[in-house]
């Protein structure tokens, strides 16, 4: 009888330990996912608060010279990915902030860079245009992009060029 209890005794420590081991490792978990969301949140750069103080204060617009403002992305076949890179200068003595950057239409994805562009240094926005979301024919898209420069509209950078369906772009070929 001893025997039987020493077992049953031995069997109710175990589910106690798988239990409390089974608790360990979700506490443990959630204790990394936090630190992960934490850490990431501390790093990121232009953060809401930076960009709005460097667009309040005067004393930190600088001035923006645009490498590239309209680019001619010739003809391309209907499902084709567009890629397309504006480039612009800091030509200020401040640090030049770009933000608010906003493609025209929903075939359009944009990304910049989000770092503070030192003076004489240059920046980017890569767009990308996908002819699946568009129409055939010619296309006129645009990129609003807002920075810290003393003239508070955004900049629009164009682009345009022919999407051709696949009938015409065999009839093209030939």
């Amino acid at each position: 009888m001893k025997f039987i209890k020493l077992i049953l005794n031995q069997k109710r420590q175990t589910d106690k330990t798988l239990i409390l081991r089974r608790f360990m490792k979700q506490l443990l978990f959630i204790i990394l996912i936090s630190s992960f969301v934490a850490i990431s949140c501390n790093n990121a750069e232009n953060t809401p608060s930076d960009i709005e103080a460097v667009r309040k204060d005067s004393s930190k617009f600088t001035t923006i010279e645009w490498l590239d403002t309209a680019i001619d992305f010739g003809s391309k076949k209907m499902g084709e990915i567009v890629n397309i890179t504006f480039r612009c200068k800091n030509t200020g003595d401040k640090p030049l902030y770009l933000y608010d950057v906003h493609p025209s239409c929903g075939c359009t994805l944009a990304d910049y860079t989000k770092e503070p562009i030192a003076p004489g240094k240059e920046g980017k926005i890569d767009a990308q245009f996908d002819t699946k979301k568009s129409h055939p024919g010619e296309v006129h898209k645009s990129v609003s992009v807002s920075s810290n420069t003393s003239n508070y509209a955004p900049s629009s950078l164009k682009f345009s060029g022919t999407v051709l369906t696949a009938d015409s772009a065999a009839t093209a070929n030939k």
